[in-house]
């Protein structure tokens, strides 16, 4: 977190949001990974980014001069991330901070492949001490010191959790992820191809039809809208964009719509879509084209 206090805005100043608001958005995708490596989900994880703006916002008037602006933003995203663990009932017993000399290991490339080629589900399986420490020094690349400022451990702590995360990613890699694959419901299969043939054939005014009254919008980093005469204008601004193909699949093992680039057929999805529904009524859209950072670490698959 290579901050400099002479460059760090200052609470204080009148141009502060708007110079924490600039950093916000270039951190946003490391942020992103670190959330949503933190839940197990990058939808999740893109929650708790959107809770952590909210809170350094709301911060931000009283903090004073802050001189390591990065490492006071991830601070605060891991907060969010554990209060979200905590509501959830999903986080393991926090590592005790034991003051037990244990020397970390440097990082090496070993580690870092490991880490980074982990399942978002192999990471929820570390405590949370172990996970976010492996998280921010073998996927981010941060030292114990600024691990240390980010989660509020003594640097004996950071280094047993970092030590004992790798010991026990190892562990798990060696294990087979023997899920079954996802399968849509009858109900779910047909109203999901029902909303790409018509995306894909540009039948926008079907697709409006099927917007509920109370239909909400979110493009993830963008924008909002409400209401079925907001939302309309969504589908037009796509039938302004060339080059998009849209096929079902699954994101974190729930129905989604992945969006390919039409100039790469065999290429990955770039991003994907979330649809809720009421009855045959689309209630909710969340479309992360704005947001392409989340599909990296996304566990996406298509139907068998």
């Amino acid at each position: 977190m290579n901050d400099s206090p002479a460059n760090a805005p200052h609470a204080d100043q009148p141009d502060a949001s708007e110079a924490f608001a600039r950093l916000f958005r270039e951190l946003r995708p490391k942020l992103h990974r670190y959330c949503a490596r933190m839940t197990g989900s990058v939808v999740d994880g893109e929650d708790i980014l959107q809770e952590a703006l909210l809170r350094a916002m709301e911060a931000l008037p009283r903090a004073g001069p802050i001189a390591r602006p990065e490492g006071w933003l991830f601070r605060i995203a891991h907060n969010a991330a554990l209060d979200f663990l905590r509501r959830r009932a999903r986080q393991n017993a926090v590592q005790s901070d034991e003051e037990t000399e244990m020397i970390a290991d440097p990082v090496s490339a070993v580690d870092a492949r490991q880490a980074a080629a982990a399942s978002l589900r192999t990471f929820m399986r570390l405590p949370v001490a172990q996970r976010s420490a492996v998280i921010l020094m073998d996927v981010l690349g941060y030292s114990l010191q600024e691990i240390g400022g980010v989660t509020g451990l003594t640097m004996p702590s950071v280094k047993a959790s970092l030590h004992r995360g790798r010991m026990r990613l190892r562990e798990l890699a060696g294990e087979p992820e023997d899920i079954a694959p996802p399968v849509l419901e009858e109900h779910e299969r047909r109203r999901l191809a029902l909303y790409v043939d018509r995306f894909n054939a540009r039948d926008f005014d079907a697709l409006r039809d099927l917007l509920a009254g109370e239909v909400r919008l979110e493009l993830v980093n963008r924008s909002r809208m409400n209401g079925r005469r907001e939302v309309a204008n969504y589908f037009g601004n796509y039938a302004r964009v060339a080059g998009w193909r849209l096929a079902p699949g699954f994101v974190e093992r729930r129905p989604a719509v992945l969006v390919f680039d039409e100039s790469d057929p065999s290429g990955a999805p770039s991003y994907f879509i979330l649809l809720q529904w009421s009855g045959e009524e689309i209630l909710n859209i969340r479309d992360f084209r704005y947001a392409r950072y989340a599909i990296e670490d996304a566990d996406v698959t298509m139907p068998g």
